[in-house]
């Protein structure tokens, strides 16, 4: 009398063929091994580039700011020059390198596989980790976080392509978001920022990819830069009757005021009048007079070069402030992104929503400086990206105010339907749109589109 594992063994008896036909499927040669070992190293390869490209933006920011302090008056010659001279560059040898990066990869999702040789190519993200780093040292105001978005999702590209399989669109979604996750170490808001801006639709099956990626590029970050928390952990709270005033004012003005940021770029990007005919005539020029309003900002504030981290912090810990600063930062941040520059707008975007917190706090004296900062933060960078979960979240792991939350949640929400009030497009996907390919054919290969002088 035989048993059930005994039939068992019978069945599934292990012949040759048997043998062959699972190592064809799941073996070190097959297409599904091959594809979770490409995930697996690029995710580590982004933890570490995404470390390095920090580590360089950070040295080249301090290298600058040392420069601007000891000669103070010649930034107002260098730094114009230096963007006409980025410019140039970029248009010249790196047309898909300009701007944040972000609308490179939400673009590059119609076609991964082609993209691997235009938007996402090796050339075009070491060019454009390089043009980054001499827009920091130029003193523009400007973000690694954007251009660490692209080159997250070549890395991606590059491994699939050296194990020869076939490049996903959520595999460029896992990347970027684990790019995000590496830059700020905030996996949680990598993960929403992959769901609610780089994918267009949410995809069950993605994100087991987001999340490995996410995860394994976080600690790979981490074990190289350590456990830290980007703006200190600051664990600001809010009464609730407190909240019941300050809420919608933050979410009101915060997100009016990244509307108007988004609709000034996207109008620079894709409109069509005397003032960006000009630009796009005569690109070169128009990176020096945006270079221009750059140094005399920051030669005469002082506060509103690069990406203003240091302003922000002391503002969030409750230190006072001018209240010029939100404005004078916004208007550096916008000048920097419509002159064609590489570089991301995350970081200055924070840095502007600071400056914002801070004017508010004007208008609620007795409530909770910190708190406030914070809240403006986070209205303000919700109407930028139009991603609230993501400009919580970010906001909640980069300060550990986790206490915040559900203010910071209402003040996001109210600031997406603000920004919509003034512009209904969001900012990425416009963006991407002057990076559209055509669908790959067989009789012609795919060609980028015309590059302009926008962001």
């Amino acid at each position: 009398m035989t048993g059930p594992i005994d039939r068992w063994i019978r069945v599934t008896r292990w012949t040759p063929s048997r043998y062959r036909a699972l190592l064809r499927a799941r073996g070190p040669r097959s297409v599904q091994f091959r594809t979770r070992a490409a995930i697996l190293a690029g995710a580590i390869l982004i933890g570490i580039v995404a470390t390095l490209f920090a580590l360089a933006a950070d040295w080249a920011s301090e290298v600058f700011s040392g420069y601007a302090h000891r000669w103070r008056w010649l930034p107002l010659a260098t730094t114009p020059l230096a963007f006409m001279a980025l410019v140039w560059v970029t248009r010249r040898y790196a047309p898909l390198a300009r701007g944040s990066g972000i609308p490179q990869v939400i673009a590059a999702q119609a076609d991964p596989n082609g993209a691997t040789s235009t938007l996402i190519s090796i050339r075009t993200v070491a060019a454009k980790a390089a043009l980054t780093i001499g827009a920091v040292f130029s003193g523009a105001s400007v973000g690694r976080e954007g251009p660490t978005v692209q080159l997250a999702a070549a890395i991606m590209g590059l491994t699939h392509r050296l194990v020869r399989v076939p490049l996903r669109g959520g595999v460029l979604i896992a990347g970027g978001a684990a790019g995000v996750a590496a830059a700020f170490n905030t996996p949680l808001a990598g993960l929403l920022f992959a769901i609610e801006e780089l994918a267009s639709a949410y995809e069950q099956r993605v994100t087991l990819l987001v999340l490995a990626a996410i995860v394994i590029a976080g600690m790979v970050a981490q074990s190289v830069q350590g456990d830290y928390v980007y703006f200190g952990a600051i664990g600001a709270h809010m009464p609730l009757m407190s909240a019941l005033l300050v809420v919608p004012v933050a979410g009101i003005v915060g997100g009016v005021a990244g509307g108007v940021f988004s609709r000034l770029l996207l109008a620079m990007a894709l409109g069509r009048n005397r003032v960006t005919r000009w630009s796009r005539a005569y690109p070169v020029r128009f990176a020096g007079l945006c270079g221009a309003i750059v140094a005399i900002l920051g030669v005469s504030t002082g506060l509103t070069w690069g990406t203003g981290y240091f302003p922000a912090r002391a503002m969030i810990v409750g230190v006072d402030a001018p209240l010029w600063f939100g404005p004078a930062k916004f208007l550096a941040t916008a000048v920097t992104a419509i002159a064609g520059l590489p570089g991301g707008i995350f970081a200055p975007s924070l840095a502007t929503g600071a400056g914002v917190g801070n004017l508010l706090r004007g208008l609620f004296p007795n409530e909770p400086a910190s708190a406030v900062v914070i809240l403006g933060m986070v209205a303000y960078f919700a109407g930028v990206v139009r991603a609230p979960l993501t400009a919580v979240i970010i906001l909640s792991e980069t300060t550990a105010s986790r206490g915040l939350m559900l203010p910071m949640f209402a003040t996001a929400f109210i600031a997406d339907a603000a920004s919509q009030w003034v512009c209904r497009e969001k900012l990425y996907h416009g963006l991407s749109r002057t990076f559209a390919t055509p669908v790959p054919s067989t009789s012609a290969p795919s060609t980028p589109a015309p590059s302009t002088s926008a962001p």
